[in-house]
């Protein structure tokens, strides 16, 4: 065989080698390579929902920030591009090394770098790692209403997610729907300029407008540092709504955190205990089954009771909390001296069937469904289950266990006329072509009549005008309130060193502007409620009163 033949064949043995592998690519694992070797598909990350206070201050908006990723496959030594990057961003060498996945072509590497971090990491010129712009959670009045608004972390894929809050519960809303963007690419992954360049066009998520009122809220968060640390307390919280409408103007609890560095905080600083704790509430109560018997007709505000000693429910004797007994006393002045004694005589005219259906009217063991991410359910036994001095100590707020929201709620029905309104947090949801969604109050039921509201609210301007306690009230104004001051169970018992003291209120007296929940966990200063959780409502009622251009009665 000459020469000429040898290399015929040689060239002959090339050419069917190469169509042998077009033939495997294009027929055989025509799949396999059109989608992964050559077409990629990236999703375009659309930007998140901004939120507002109820004025368009802003609350929460988007930071520019970047994403660091790497192509394993362009990576020669991992362990050294690891420890270099860690000395940049401080991430952690473990969480870097876990992120790391050989097998994959393209990886998260770093999240919500800024642009300092971003340059110093361009310097290093480290082959197989990229940048992707991005965005992250930027927070103008810092943690003002962190356990509202809650924070945005990462899934398990990377992915942004709200958690808690409303970043939890409106996170679709926020967080909108990715675009798409296929390029095809030759076999060392370069973008075919003549190739595939397929866009699909996200959305981008929604801004929310609120009904919380950014001053009302720092104010509501500076009184309560104030109260927390005059009465050393463990805890607090302030709620404050419009009980017509159902909107929260204010919540705050303390301590809280920050939601730019949630990751140092625990879970349980994420919680808000206004929805998601649950506890005896005491004598905030009261009114409620007071308002109760007066709607079903089984007192009369005229009606009197000898308040002569202790009473017996079964084989237990029930006293007021300072064993002091008064005489006779008018339904009002029940109120006014908080008689646990008193308030059994009503509970026992009441009926306990009725006490049970207006457990379940005013709503509790039911979510107020309000829209917030993390609301506890609570739980009312059935009829079955009750012993008869439960239904004497329900009547005093012992033996129940609700949460704020819960309790806000049916206490703001004993002021609106009757009616049960489920309570929320956003006003408007605004969407990227300008639509507007308005989330208009809604009234779930009536529980009370016109009349029967307007008694009570006389009754609990009379418990603040002459109750025992003397507090600093506004002059010139008509207040309504109730004192509570629940000792906290500890394994089976009630420990009276330790108490949850909250105080309920509103004003003015003819048409409620706003009600206000105060709540004092295991205030060492003093267990009372009348002495910890009523004069921070009062000082917190002078500077809404100024707040909301309410002038005296």
């Amino acid at each position: 065989m000459d020469r000429l033949q040898i290399l015929f064949l040689f060239f002959s043995f090339i050419i069917f080698s190469i169509i042998c592998r077009l033939f495997y690519i294009q027929v055989l694992s025509s799949d396999s390579y059109s989608s992964n070797n050559y077409l990629q598909t990236q999703r375009i990350q659309p930007s998140r929902g901004n939120i507002y206070d109820r004025n368009h201050e802003p609350l929460v908006i988007n930071q520019a920030s970047y994403l660091l990723y790497a192509e394993p496959e362009n990576i020669d030594k991992p362990d050294n591009i690891i420890e270099k990057v860690d000395k940049i961003l401080e991430v952690g060498e473990a969480t870097l090394e876990a992120r790391f996945d050989a097998r994959k072509k393209w990886i998260p590497f770093a999240y919500d770098l800024n642009e300092s971090e971003k340059r110093k990491v361009e310097k290093m010129q480290i082959k197989g790692l990229g940048f992707q712009e991005d965005s992250k959670r930027f927070y103008p009045e810092a943690s003002i209403a962190a356990q509202v608004l809650g924070f945005v972390g990462k899934d398990k894929d990377g992915d942004r997610l709200g958690y808690f809050g409303i970043e939890g519960f409106y996170n679709k809303d926020l967080e909108g729907l990715p675009g798409i963007l296929k390029t095809e690419r030759d076999l060392l992954g370069r973008p075919i300029v003549i190739g595939t360049q397929d866009r699909l066009k996200g959305e981008n998520g929604r801004d929310l407008v609120l009904t919380i009122d950014k001053t009302t809220q720092m104010i509501a968060k500076r009184r309560l540092k104030e109260g927390i640390e005059r009465f050393r307390a463990q805890s607090g919280c302030i709620t404050i709504a419009d009980p017509y409408t159902g909107e929260i103007f204010a919540m705050t609890c303390l301590p809280d955190f920050d939601p730019v560095e949630y990751y140092k905080f625990s879970e349980a600083y994420f919680k808000n205990p206004v929805i998601s704790d649950v506890f005896e509430p005491g004598s905030i109560f009261k009114p409620l089954i007071v308002a109760a018997a007066l709607e079903e007709g089984k007192i009369d505000a005229s009606d009197t009771y000898n308040e002569k000693g202790p009473i017996k429910s079964g084989k237990y004797y029930i006293r007021t909390w300072n064993d002091e007994y008064h005489g006779i006393l008018t339904i009002s002045e029940i109120l006014q001296k908080s008689s646990n004694v008193g308030m059994v005589f009503i509970g026992h005219k009441l009926g306990d069937k009725n006490i049970l259906k207006y457990l379940e009217k005013y709503g509790f063991g039911q979510d107020t469904h309000i829209d917030l991410q993390g609301e506890a359910r609570t739980h009312v036994k059935p009829k079955s289950q009750w012993y008869p001095v439960e239904y004497s100590t329900v009547t005093f707020g012992q033996g129940i266990a609700v949460t704020q929201m819960q309790i806000l709620t049916a206490f703001s029905a004993l002021i609106n006329d009757g009616w049960i309104v489920k309570p929320h947090v956003v006003k408007e949801m605004i969407s990227e072509n300008g639509n507007i969604e308005r989330i208009s109050p809604k009234k779930v039921r009536r529980i009370l009549s016109t009349k029967t509201s307007n008694i009570i609210k006389k009754m609990l301007y009379e418990t603040v005008l002459y109750g025992e306690a003397k507090w600093h009230i506004p002059e010139g104004y008509k207040i309504g309130g109730k004192t509570g001051t629940a000792q906290i169970p500890v394994q089976g018992t009630y420990d009276p060193s330790k108490t949850n003291a909250s105080f309920i209120g509103f004003a003015p007296l003819d048409k409620p502007k706003f009600i206000v929940l105060v709540t004092l966990h295991q205030p060492e200063a003093s267990p009372w409620a009348s002495e910890t959780a009523a004069p921070l409502f009062f000082s917190l009622a002078k500077d809404l009163l100024v707040q909301y251009n309410i002038v005296p009665d």
